[in-house]
């Protein structure tokens, strides 16, 4: 089942469960697909997983930065209710890496492509991003990279 169908599934049966919280979220979450898939000028049905998830990512990553916001501001109350839906999202994201995979990802990309200096981490990063999928947060990947090439 596609990401896309998995959604749309499980606002409906959000909607039958009277889950309010859930139901909102998720269909944010259809709102960013659909206006994505309008930029690309598709229909959304035709939108492939790969776009999907980097929707998804972008708006756990508003969740993530609201909640630093929040939480520097004094209003925990704000801060929980985006920590809250940034776990709904979160269940539609492919298993994270661990360090280690991500240390062996980075190692086997740097000897593939024979970098040896900080300055060609373009190169790597641009491999390795691709290579995970998702699965590793752009900041571990550089910060991998980074300390295996210095």
């Amino acid at each position: 089942m596609s990401l896309l169908a998995q959604i749309d599934s499980d606002i409906k049966d959000a909607m039958r469960a009277r889950a309010a919280e859930r139901l909102g979220v998720l269909r944010m979450l259809k709102s960013a697909l659909k206006a994505t898939a309008m930029e690309k000028g598709i229909a959304d049905e035709a939108l492939d997983d790969a776009t999907a998830l980097g929707v998804l990512r972008k708006e756990m990553k508003k969740r993530q930065d609201s909640i630093e916001s929040f939480e520097k501001g004094a209003r925990q109350d704000l801060a929980d209710k985006e920590k809250s839906e940034a776990e709904i999202l979160a269940a539609y994201l492919p298993k994270a890496m661990t360090a280690d995979e991500v240390e062996a990802l980075v190692k086997a990309v740097i000897a593939e492509t024979g970098v040896t200096s900080k300055a060609q981490m373009g190169a790597v990063m641009k491999l390795a991003t691709e290579r995970a999928a998702g699965r590793a947060d752009g900041r571990a990947l550089s910060a991998v990279v980074g300390k295996l090439l210095s």
